[in-house]
């Protein structure tokens, strides 16, 4: 039996849009709660949010029950923590602040078994094997892992084009937010130069046969970006969401809003 097929990069080889959500909560509870939402993949948040392995491996664990493909952003490219996450489970990886081609090769390497890459031989002992019981787990697993590197920086701009010529990265991440501190936008990620960045970076991505993958709250400006050719995008966070919910619920309650809205069964 081999690994189990990874349907977010299948996904993304039929050139087939992926819609997502960030899950920045750090709760397994809530995870599993915003995975019945019908989004395509959630990012469960490992760099931002105040999360560890154990608590990435449970919410892991909590949407991989449902439909949606659960996506890993780590706080950074360290072997032993993509070994630690692939060992759990994830087969796909989001790496924060690439900035280099040499940076990105080491990725592609930590990501898989030897002779090919310098992953540690001992998936008998996590959930991507299931604990041994998937025989040929070792020589299939590597097919099935998606990484995707976040560029979100000038020199990550500078080294794209080298960076997507690597094979072993199968997506390249735009981070508006940080690029535009980078560029000198601070919280001001639709600025209309970052806006041209993006645009520019899509087309040289484009170009070397890779996904495109951008994140934003602004419903308009994702929709903009869908445009410009994003094959993946999250448009939202489970953090941002709630906020927004229940001020507006207090909000409407208090203003008289909504009064005809029918009440949530058992309620």
């Amino acid at each position: 039996m081999p690994a189990p097929k990874n349907t977010f990069k299948t996904a993304l080889r039929e050139n087939r849009f992926q819609l997502g959500l960030w899950v920045a909560l750090a709760s397994p509870y809530a995870a599993e709660v915003v995975s019945g939402s019908g989004y395509d993949w959630l990012l469960i948040d490992g760099e931002h949010g105040p999360n560890d392995i154990p608590l990435l491996s449970a919410q892991f664990l909590a949407v991989s029950r449902s439909g949606a493909h659960p996506i890993v952003r780590l706080p950074a490219g360290e072997t032993w923590l993509i070994k630690q996450i692939l060992d759990i489970g994830a087969q796909t990886l989001l790496i924060p602040m690439v900035e280099s081609a040499e940076q990105a090769q080491a990725l592609v390497k930590a990501v898989r078994y030897p002779p090919h890459g310098v992953r540690g031989v001992g998936a008998a002992l996590g959930r991507a094997s299931q604990f041994s019981r998937i025989g040929d787990y070792l020589e299939t697993a590597n097919d099935e892992i998606c990484l995707i590197v976040q560029i979100e920086s000038r020199a990550g701009l500078e080294a794209l084009d080298a960076i997507a010529a690597l094979d072993g990265i199968d997506g390249l991440f735009i981070g508006p937010s940080d690029l535009a501190a980078d560029m000198g936008y601070l919280g001001q990620p639709g600025h209309p130069e970052v806006t041209a960045a993006i645009t520019d970076a899509f087309a040289r991505i484009k170009k070397a046969g890779k996904a495109r993958g951008i994140m934003t709250l602004d419903l308009a400006q994702a929709r903009r970006y869908r445009e410009m050719g994003a094959d993946f995008m999250a448009i939202g966070t489970d953090v941002t969401v709630l906020v927004s919910a229940t001020s507006k619920l207090r909000e409407d309650f208090l203003s008289g809003g909504d009064a005809e809205a029918k009440p949530v069964s058992g309620y």
